[in-house]
């Protein structure tokens, strides 16, 4: 039963940014989640809280230029893994992974990992 709340409770999260609608996010995150933003690279910046979790998410859901696309939601029991691309809204766009855990119904942990350009490789032949 774990996996079918985890996934519900995620596919609400998801829908807090692909409708831009902040409000979703609420009655998800538990009082002590802690969650790992993608910037700035190569660590990002830790929240822990729900006000911190919850005003960070908030802003994001809230933006009317920028998007999410998911690609890809999988959960397994208290786990999640949300695979995304965020659209910048001038034709850029970046893509990353959330890890998720639930407990007791809400979001206890969101670590959000990202591709970055690095130094130019060559391609193989």
């Amino acid at each position: 039963m774990q996996t079918n709340e985890t996934a519900e409770i995620v596919h609400r999260f998801n829908r807090a940014f692909l409708d831009h609608e902040p409000a979703i996010l609420k009655d998800l995150i538990a009082p002590n989640c802690v969650m790992e933003s993608i910037q700035p690279a190569p660590n990002g910046t830790r929240y822990e809280g729900y006000d911190a979790c919850l005003a960070f998410w908030e802003a994001l859901a809230a933006d009317p230029v920028t998007y999410f696309d998911v690609e890809d939601t999988i959960a397994m029991g208290d786990r999640a893994i949300i695979r995304w691309r965020f659209n910048f809204g001038d034709g850029g766009s970046v893509r990353g992974v959330n890890l998720m855990h639930v407990r007791d119904g809400r979001i206890v942990e969101a670590l959000g990992y990202s591709k970055s350009p690095g130094q130019s490789a060559p391609l193989p032949e």
